[in-house]
């Protein structure tokens, strides 16, 4: 469970985070406060893993909140001005969020949270196979995501371990897992940043695969369990130079 605590210095934004926030299985909220300078000795106690941080406030700006906070949490900022940004992610946070925060963005962010305050699961050995030989079982890789289900504030959680493939449907994706199919209002490019890598790589401008769950590779096609996955070009170099280390 990662431990939030939204800062802003109105109300009205507060009242916004907190009720998102209490929407998202993986997040607790600590507080919110309209005071960067509580917020920071909340920070320095150890008392929040996430902060979701406005940048424009009296006393102490984001951007200065984050120079004394150090490394001690990460920090999604929320904001109504794009010229931030870049200054932002220099900084090293987790995300940048505008103003009006659309839920659907706003969870986008807490995914991506929970894979660096979570830390990076342990990777999974790649597999060895040739043009016609079956993969090795390696163990699952650890973790998981939740991803939006078909309802508002329907959250369905997803083990990497299970996850075969992904393929991208414009923008909504279908990860297929053993005995099911997910879609979720996503794109694969947003994905491809989520997950761990390895086991998770990029073969084509359409799919993810999974390294533990190739059966084989011929050529320029994955096999997983019946499904033909192709390799592009682009990521065919990546893909064979797994293999030959594993």
């Amino acid at each position: 469970m990662i431990r939030c605590l939204a800062v802003d210095d109105e109300a009205p934004a507060l009242l916004i985070l907190a009720d998102y926030i209490s929407q998202i299985p993986f997040l607790t909220l600590v507080g919110t406060t309209t005071n960067p300078i509580e917020a920071l000795t909340l920070v320095q106690q150890g008392q929040v893993d996430l902060v979701f941080l406005d940048i424009q406030m009296p006393k102490l700006t984001g951007l200065q909140f984050l120079k004394l906070a150090g490394n001690k949490c990460k920090v999604v900022l929320t904001t109504a001005y794009p010229e931030y940004a870049l200054e932002g992610y220099e900084n090293d946070v987790v995300d940048y969020l505008l103003k009006p925060i659309a839920f659907e963005r706003f969870f986008k962010a807490a995914q991506k949270a929970l894979t660096q305050v979570s830390g990076p699961p342990s990777a999974a050995t790649p597999i060895a196979t040739g043009t016609a030989v079956a993969a090795p079982h390696p163990p699952p890789a650890a973790g998981h995501m939740f991803v939006k289900g078909e309802s508002k504030n329907k959250f369905l959680r997803v083990n990497y371990g299970d996850i075969l493939y992904i393929e991208g449907l414009s923008n909504y994706v279908s990860i297929n897992l053993p005995t099911q199919r997910v879609v979720t209002y996503q794109t694969l490019k947003e994905l491809t940043e989520t997950l761990p890598q390895p086991p998770f790589l990029r073969v084509h401008k359409s799919f993810i695969v999974s390294l533990d769950k190739i059966r084989m590779v011929d050529g320029n096609t994955i096999y997983i369990q019946d499904k033909e996955i192709p390799v592009s070009d682009t990521y065919r170099e990546q893909l064979y130079r797994l293999i030959r280390e594993a």
